[in-house]
This record gives structure tokens, C-alpha cells and sequence, in this order.
């Protein structure tokens, strides 16, 4: 099932032998690539520090608040951690890319 390796490369082949990007075309392609790499890097950095700033009082917490510590098993513990994590990195990938992509915009001044 599916497309096999050949077929896929001599697609890619005939897709590259029939397009050739512009100058222009090729810079907002490597600029792109660029607020893209920006964007993980930023995102990361985000979530490794929300990471730390979730799991500091989320295991103090399961350790002496009777409450949590009935309740709050290890995978709710990873749950919360986690998705604090993964909300940094995203909501800060995003913002990353959105400001580097205006960033990179030319709008025509003469109109």
C-alpha cells in the first residue's frame, strides 16, 4: 500500500526540473526557514523553563498538602507539568514565528 520510493523520487525529480524559484522566491523561502528555526528555538527555551516553574510546586505540593497528596498520583503530576510545557512551547513558537514573519514583510511604500 501507498507510493513506493521510486515513484516519490522521480515525482520530486519532475516537480525540481519543471520549477525554478526566482531569486526573490528563494530568499522568502530561506527566510522562512529562518522564522521557523527561530520559532523552535524560542519555543523550547519557553518550555524548558515552564517545565522547571510547574514541577518545583507541583511535586512540593504533592508532598505536603494533605489534599494533593491523596489525589494527585504520578500521572496526574506528568499531566500537569506537561501541559504547561507544551502550552510554552507552542503559544511561544507561534508568537516567535507571527514577529518574525511581519518582521520580514515589504509592504509597498509608494501607495
Amino acid at each position: 500500500m501507498g507510493i513506493s520510493s521510486e515513484m516519490k523520487e522521480s515525482w520530486a525529480k519532475r516537480r525540481e526540473s519543471l520549477l525554478i524559484a526566482s531569486a526573490f522566491e528563494e530568499d522568502r523561502i530561506r527566510k522562512s526557514r529562518e522564522c521557523t528555526q527561530e520559532g523552535v528555538r524560542a519555543g523550547t527555551k519557553a518550555a524548558a523553563v515552564a517545565c522547571v516553574a510547574s514541577a518545583i510546586p507541583t511535586l512540593v505540593a504533592v508532598r505536603t498538602i494533605p489534599w494533593a497528596k491523596a489525589n494527585l498520583n504520578y500521572t496526574a503530576q506528568a499531566l500537569i507539568i506537561s501541559a504547561a510545557s507544551i502550552a510554552a512551547y507552542f503559544i511561544t513558537a507561534d508568537k516567535t514565528i507571527l514577529e518574525c514573519a511581519r518582521r520580514n514583510t515589504h509592504y509597498d511604500k509608494s501607495a
